[in-house]
């Protein structure tokens, strides 16, 4: 079921209804339901595999937490990670591997012994995997007791508003909500309202639009040169922006009606100076997940700068692998690790460079170098994002070799006429993306980082003619045929 469907429109309200006035103790049942119900509802066959997923991570952390010494305690985390990453790697790897050894067997002039195949990717699975091996090694680590309430486990692994795309929660934040009792409250309603209001604007208004114009250069992308591969890029990093943090935001607003608080996600991404600022402020879970798993275990920054290097550059590494089973999402994960390694190699030089310049002597040179420092981490992270949504390594070295074909003619009104009508958007189309950006930006900028307080300051009065004007926004604007499903389900 997606967010962005008249399914969910009398799905959740229903939810809704019924958890409060069931009593305490059964409503973690309802939710459970609800739940299996909501993932069901794209593929039922697969709602086998969560709660596999479900029972082994009950089952190994009772184990992990029984376990007399630190070997038995190590063997049955490694099981458990055999059995979940396993899974991940059926479901998401194991086509990307045999693809990639029958190329290299060609290469070889070899034949390879493996027929074509297919396997269903189930919506989801990188989440809800990552979840759950996150709260069996909390437990390992000793940072978590485990919980012995099964039922109460498996809604923890497949809360339906943050199961297939995150916020990727912690055991400690969302794990001890379930047993709270919440009560109905008109003020947690309104303010899941609005943030759910202003998620559903960023994805049908705003991603929904934008997918037009960036798919139809980037599917096509040999047909295009110059300005549209241009704009289609920095419309994608809108796109995108727009459709994981609306999911995200749409999440939190669910669960918020129901009494719960997820964990905030994203915070002004394109807001920030360096790229590592901008892992700080883009997909948080992830990122902490990542820091927390991958880049602490392998050492950190304990054991000299190489070894920080090395270990930073290795965790961007597999964080491009999480996000797609594609050469091109591997090389991403790549460019974005090199980005922060050399930030870190720069810094000092960076340092001194701004203090020789003035910064810190006065708000206006804080302000020129934060704004130059915003403008080369949009422009690197752009510059990226070819690789995140070119369709393939070819695709993504034409676009990269064709960004700036034709460069005298881009201040041409009739050329940027004719390129926006080639990339699929009229003049009716334009001006109401404008509109909406200006609002996006305006509220991100204006609104603060967190959702919840977005539009907070401004006048009672103001502040319910911008939720109106969202809301015929929203239902006006809106995508709504062929609502496509949101982006980062893929991984």
């Amino acid at each position: 079921m997606l967010f962005n469907s008249f399914h969910y429109l009398w799905f959740f309200p229903l939810v809704v209804l019924l958890y409060y006035l069931l009593p305490h103790r059964a409503r973690w049942v309802l939710l459970l339901l609800a739940s299996y119900y909501f993932y069901m509802c794209w593929n039922p066959v697969l709602i086998v595999l969560i709660v596999f997923s479900t029972a082994v991570n009950f089952f190994f952390s009772l184990k992990i937490d029984g376990a007399k010494t630190k070997r038995r305690r190590k063997r049955f985390l490694w099981l458990s990670v055999a059995v979940n990453f396993g899974l991940l790697f059926v479901f998401k790897y194991l086509i990307f591997v045999s693809d990639s050894l029958s190329v290299l067997f060609g290469l070889f002039h070899l034949p390879y012994p493996v027929k074509e195949f297919d396997i269903v990717l189930p919506m989801g699975i990188s989440f809800y995997t990552f979840q759950a091996a996150a709260y069996t090694f909390d437990v390992y680590l000793g940072k978590i007791r485990p919980v012995r309430h099964y039922g109460k486990f498996s809604l923890f692994i497949s809360f339906f508003p943050q199961l297939v795309a995150g916020p990727i929660e912690r055991s400690e934040n969302l794990l001890p909500q379930f047993y709270e009792k919440h009560r109905f409250s008109l003020e947690q309603t309104a303010e899941g309202l609005r943030v759910m209001l202003w998620g559903f604007f960023k994805k049908v208004v705003i991603a929904d639009r934008l997918a037009i114009a960036v798919d139809t250069v980037y599917n096509s992308c040999h047909y295009f040169q110059g300005l549209p591969l241009v704009l289609a890029t920095v419309l994608f990093a809108i796109q995108i922006y727009c459709d994981f943090s609306g999911y995200s935001d749409i999440a939190m607003g669910s669960a918020r009606i129901l009494g719960f608080s997820l964990m905030q996600n994203f915070k002004r991404p394109y807001l920030s100076d360096t790229v590592r600022n901008y892992w700080r402020n883009w997909h948080i879970s992830l990122s902490g997940w990542f820091m927390d798993y991958i880049y602490i275990p392998l050492g950190g920054n304990r054991k000299g700068k190489l070894r920080q290097y090395r270990n930073l550059f290795v965790t961007f590494l597999v964080s491009g692998l999480w996000h797609g089973a594609n050469w091109t999402y591997v090389l991403w994960g790549a460019l974005h690790g090199v980005y922060v390694v050399m930030g870190n190699i720069t810094a000092p030089v960076r340092k001194r460079l701004k203090a020789a310049f003035g910064q810190g002597k006065n708000p206006i040179s804080n302000a020129v170098f934060y704004l130059i420092g915003v403008g080369c981490t949009v422009f690197f992270v752009c510059f990226a994002f070819v690789l995140f949504r070119a369709n393939s390594i070819a695709d993504a070295a034409y676009i990269y070799g064709h960004l700036l074909w034709d460069f005298h003619q881009w201040t041409n009104p009739q050329y940027l006429y004719t390129t926006l009508l080639s990339m699929g958007l009229n003049l009716y189309e334009f001006a109401l993306m404008a509109v909406a950006l200006l609002v996006l930006f305006g509220g991100e900028i204006l609104g603060g980082a967190n959702p919840k307080e977005r539009l907070r300051p401004l006048p009672f009065l103001l502040r319910g003619a911008l939720y109106a004007f969202l809301l015929t926004f929203v239902l006006i604007a809106g995508v709504y045929d062929n609502a496509g499903a949101f982006i980062y389900f893929q991984f």
